[in-house]
């Protein structure tokens, strides 16, 4: 539902309402502030700080002071100790230092006589962030005779320049010079006026004496000064808030208040639509807001409909894929064979909820062993289905006996009829005779299998494969001979192991996995497939896993089934 635009005059009555606020306190604040802060600052602006701080410098010459301020310099850059600062404000000459500043600014009536150095580097590398925070003190004490003493800055401590003093303070030290600006501050005693007089060593600035003298006459006016500003812009606020209250209440403050309130029947009455949001016509963006509001409890209203549905289909997906979950799970054997011959196990974890890899492992007759190990294209459903068929096909051709490289051939042409959705599928299948250890395999492009010998470690076995099956019809499969002795083991496995990866892109690969085939190399199979397992989640740590991973171990101990 298309909503009308409408005249939009509330940033206009909004703006003017502040315009007009803003011309009547400047107004007042420059007539009547104007007149007594010109009389005030004229009358005592041309007092002189510097005369306290030339006094104040007059007490030290470079001897000592040079001293204290590099021990101050250096206690800061790590270059001091503690033990050092103790020994020199312990000092006689220190505490002579100490008690002139004490009797100077006593002298004087000021609130601070104090002697400091600054670092430059730091004072260079100014930024708002650093001192907002705190963090940037460019400023090393070397004596203080605050009126609070408890509150002195002791040699070597570190203060922060006020914003108001950091680039007098940068000029007058770097240049050796006083500075001419005379800064009136609020430095947390009142009004003040600041004079800095470096004290320098052939032209350089070793140190700086700072005099903060209060401005008690100037005090008391600026006193005055405050008072009536505030009574004359307090009326003019007042005046001024009460005129823009009516306003705002009338035209936002009352049908927002209805907007909101409508919007809170709106949860409480199992979302009915209100129809009192028609009734705000204020025609400017208030009438829009509640016009958009009306239109977003239409819109909810839908969306919970669409919701609903979407998540009962949700559901109903989750709860199908739960049973064919459970169905590829039951198609897969877990019954494992108790057979003297040969101890066998077998795992397989799906990404998504069903998988395309499969294993399978049956008796073809008393003497002989089916073994596969399989991946299909994809991933999901699809592969799965793909799985079904292809395992079934296998299986059944193996029961009817035939070499691997017949069998493989057999289900190539099967899958090839109607494969619209060009899936294949890598095959490794095997047929173990259990009297003798001889095996026959075919490999068609699947991973490499890996035995190890009795006492030796583990191996890859490689040898060329055949294409993988359904790839394209008539196609031959090669195979292979193999013998297992009594002891040897069998491990076989999909392309899920040596390609899962972690969040550096680095695959697990086949010598990873060798590495921890070998480390768990006394484990039986039961317990070496759950080692690998965990040896890879190591590995990829919390990367998602994006294929399955399928693993079958077969250790064979002949047909008198010695364990030794």
């Amino acid at each position: 539902m298309e909503i009308k635009p409408q005249t939009r005059r509330l940033s206009v009555k909004f703006m003017s309402i502040l315009f007009g606020m803003g011309i009547m306190i400047y107004i007042g604040v420059l007539i009547v502030g104007r007149r007594i802060y010109d009389r005030s600052i004229k009358e005592y602006y041309d007092m002189m700080a510097y005369d306290a701080a030339e006094i104040a410098n007059g007490y030290f010459g470079e001897g000592k002071l040079k001293e204290y301020a590099k021990l101050a310099f250096d206690f800061n850059k790590g270059n001091a100790s503690e033990q050092d600062l103790e020994k020199v404000t312990s000092s006689a000459e220190y505490q002579t230092m100490l008690d002139l500043l004490y009797k100077l600014r006593e002298k004087m009536d000021a609130n601070d006589v104090f002697v400091a150095t600054v670092d430059m580097d730091v004072l260079r590398a100014f930024t708002q962030e650093a001192y907002d925070n705190k963090s940037w003190t460019p400023l090393y004490y070397i004596a203080d005779s605050y009126t609070v003493p408890e509150d002195n800055f002791k040699l070597g401590d570190k203060g922060m320049l006020l914003d108001t003093y950091r680039e007098a303070v940068g000029e007058s030290f770097e240049k050796g010079v006083r500075y001419d600006g005379f800064y009136l501050a609020d430095g947390g005693f009142g009004y003040n006026l600041t004079a800095m007089l470096p004290i320098t060593d052939n032209g350089s600035s070793i140190a700086f004496v700072g005099v903060e003298i209060p401005m008690k006459t100037l005090g008391d006016n600026l006193t005055a000064f405050t008072l009536t500003i505030s009574l004359v812009t307090g009326l003019v606020v007042v005046f001024c808030m009460l005129v823009a209250i009516i306003l705002f209440y009338k035209t936002v403050i009352s049908p927002i208040k209805l907007s909101a309130s409508e919007a809170r029947n709106f949860v409480a009455n199992n979302n009915e639509v209100s129809e009192k949001l028609k009734t705000i016509r204020t025609g400017d963006e208030i009438q829009v807001l509640s016009e958009s509001l009306l239109h977003m409890e239409i819109g909810i209203n839908e969306y919970i409909d669409k919701v609903t549905r979407l998540t009962s289909e949700k559901e109903r997906i989750s709860a199908e894929l739960n049973i064919a979950t459970q169905i590829q799970a039951d198609m897969l054997p877990t019954d494992f064979p108790d057979r003297k011959e040969f101890d066998l196990y077998a795992t397989m974890d799906p990404a998504k909820e069903v998988g395309g890899d499969f294993y399978d492992f049956f008796m073809i007759d008393d003497e002989h062993l089916g073994l596969v190990m399989a991946d299909v294209s994809g991933k999901g459903v699809p592969a799965a289905l793909f799985m079904v068929i292809a395992k079934t096909l296998i299986k059944n051709r193996a029961l009817m006996g035939g070499s691997p490289s017949e069998v493989l051939s057999y289900a190539n042409e099967q899958l090839c009829e109607g494969n619209g959705a060009e899936l294949f599928v890598t095959v490794w299948f095997a047929i173990l005779d259990l009297k003798t250890g001889k095996g026959v395999a075919a490999n068609a492009g699947h991973e490499h299998p890996v035995i190890r010998r009795v006492g030796g470690e583990y191996e890859l076995v490689v040898y060329r494969h055949s294409p993988a099956v359904a790839t394209l019809e008539g196609l031959p499969f090669k195979q292979h001979e193999f013998e297992l002795q009594p002891g040897d083991r069998l491990f076989v496995y999909t392309d899920g192991v040596p390609e899962a990866t972690n969040a550096h892109d680095e695959l697990f690969g086949t010598e990873r996995m060798l590495t921890a085939l070998n480390k768990h190399a006394q484990a039986t199979p039961q317990e070496l497939l759950p080692d690998i397992r965990k040896e890879i989640d190591r590995f990829v740590t919390t990367t998602p896993q994006f294929d399955d991973i399928t693993m079958l171990v077969l250790d064979y101990w002949g047909p008198d089934g010695n364990h030794e």
